[in-house]
């Protein structure tokens, strides 16, 4: 097997994380999560950037320590590419390409998105080819059809706003700060879902869209900002009218392409109302449900590697010149 010593390293937004494979195999992997944006309700560019910098040195250091490894091991090193902040990405990409060029090893640039969806195979269960995967995370919702683990397509995706993101600029508003999902899980176990009516939209074929949900809060608390006084139905309610669509529209997907392996992946993939919608559409429809640890759902290098070991199984490497995206190239 070749390069059977991998690093990875990822750094798309406010995470910065090295992971360490031998062949298909995650040695260890070490994140170092930013604190600094909280402050201020949502991530600044710069800061993560700066920050980045400072921490992958460290990282690295750990990692190679608590593995017994040094950097004269590593046969093969993988960076994120994007989609992601591209300060961000051209610190990890850039550090990538130094470790490369020095020790003169391949360069693989991986997907964050497809990275996620491969958090799926860091460890069994494993979903069987073709299924259906559901990505949600801060910036990203879409429903994509896998016949390999390099073969798939995007058959649903966000008009706007990504369910993550209605998450955490709903939580601004509900005034229970930032990253806001993990507040509005919390909440909405002791509500009521029925509390409050939120719209639920309804897209052409497999497409979502959050925008018109956060409106709707917004007018919501205008109008009525006792609503404030009930957190935990006001959470609850949000949260029904987000995930709602999620489910349903992997139920018509999962119907129209005869899928029955299931996986959801991506930070959201955290939620555990999602997770029991999730388990009882898996119930009524005979479907086999799969999600990542919870610890590769959010952003994580063992997704990284993971993705870039099928990438060098197949001999796919990466030039030198390449630089990182702010979006998915459309095709």
């Amino acid at each position: 097997m070749p390069h059977p010593l991998l690093l990875a390293i990822e750094t798309s937004c406010d995470d910065s994380a090295v992971a360490l494979y031998e062949g298909d195999r995650l040695v260890q992997h070490l994140t170092s999560s930013q604190t600094i944006h909280a402050h201020y309700g949502g991530v600044i560019p710069e800061f993560a950037a700066r920050q980045h910098l400072e921490a992958l040195p460290i990282l690295l250091r750990h990692l190679l320590s608590e593995t017994g490894r040094a950097l004269a091991d590593i046969g093969a090193v993988a960076a994120t590419i994007g989609p992601g902040l591209v300060g961000s990405l051209a610190v990890g990409l850039s550090y990538a390409k130094g470790i490369a060029v020095g020790r003169r090893i391949p360069l693989v640039g991986v997907d964050h998105l497809h990275a996620h969806v491969m958090a799926h195979f860091i460890e069994p269960p494993y979903p069987d080819f073709p299924f259906l995967n559901l990505l949600v995370s801060g910036g990203h919702t879409q429903l994509m059809l896998f016949r390999s683990p390099l073969d798939y397509r995007i058959i649903g995706r966000t008009r706007d706003d990504a369910v993550g993101e209605a998450f955490d600029k709903a939580a601004v508003m509900m005034q229970l700060g930032y990253p806001g999902g993990p507040a509005i899980d919390r909440l909405a176990r002791t509500g009521n879902p029925h509390a409050f009516r939120f719209p639920i939209a309804r897209m052409p074929g497999f497409d979502f869209s959050y925008s018109g949900l956060k409106t709707a809060l917004k007018y919501l608390l205008r109008d009525h900002p006792d609503a404030l006084d009930r957190p935990a139905d006001l959470a609850a309610s949000f949260q029904e009218a987000a995930l709602r669509p999620l489910i349903q529209n992997l139920e018509r997907a999962a119907r129209q392409h005869r899928i029955r392996h299931i996986g959801i992946a991506g930070g959201v993939a955290a939620n555990s109302r999602l997770r029991q919608m999730a388990e009882t559409a898996a119930r009524q429809h005979g479907w086999r449900i799969f999600f990542p640890a919870i610890e590769y759902c959010t952003d994580n290098a063992a997704m990284v590697g993971r993705a870039a070991r099928f990438l060098l199984e197949a001999g796919r490497t990466t030039d030198l010149s390449v630089t990182p995206y702010s979006r998915t190239p459309q095709v």
